[in-house]
């Protein structure tokens, strides 16, 4: 998503971010469909960002089109009351992660905030507090962790190589 964000906002490659986004939505529904966890997180994300007034951009738009449909195609998780609880958990955290981000106001208060916003680490904290409430897996966490990092590799390449 990050490459689609970045072809979308600093080239305005719309047709690039839109193409990049639907195939980030594909695989992330797919995940979403087979395992439980990854559902939880991912909704809580897309839904995170909707009220966090993120979904700023066709690419956006196309990318959540694209998860929402595969997601139903493929079939969905039966979700139970705890991971209703679960998805409110990480929506949370991940609603704190977006107003944070960019973030002129909080980035000016501390070094430390900068980096905790800029990394989105409020979001990770929680994922892996339910895992120590027994609420996800822990490989969910370390799936998760591999997401967050190929996040960071995409941003390094685009700013490096692509921009």
């Amino acid at each position: 998503m990050k490459l689609s964000d970045d072809e979308y906002d600093e080239k305005s490659n719309k047709i690039l971010a839109i193409i990049i986004g639907i195939v980030c939505g594909l695989f992330t529904a797919y995940a979403s469909s087979v395992d439980l966890d990854a559902s939880c997180i991912f909704i809580a994300i897309l839904i995170a960002n909707i009220l966090a007034l993120k979904v700023d951009g066709i690419h956006h738009i196309s990318t959540m089109a694209s998860f929402l449909i595969t997601f139903i195609l493929l079939g969905f998780q039966s979700f139970t009351f705890s991971s209703i609880i679960t998805i409110v958990i990480c929506m949370i955290g991940a609603i704190i992660d977006e107003i944070g981000n960019d973030n002129d106001k909080i980035y000016k208060k501390s070094k430390v905030l900068e980096y905790f916003f800029d990394y989105r680490f409020a979001l990770k904290v929680v994922i892996l507090l339910l895992v120590f409430i027994g609420l996800l897996n822990i490989l969910s966490f370390v799936y998760f962790l591999c997401f967050e990092i190929a996040y960071e590799i995409a941003r390094i390449l685009f700013e490096k190589y692509i921009l």
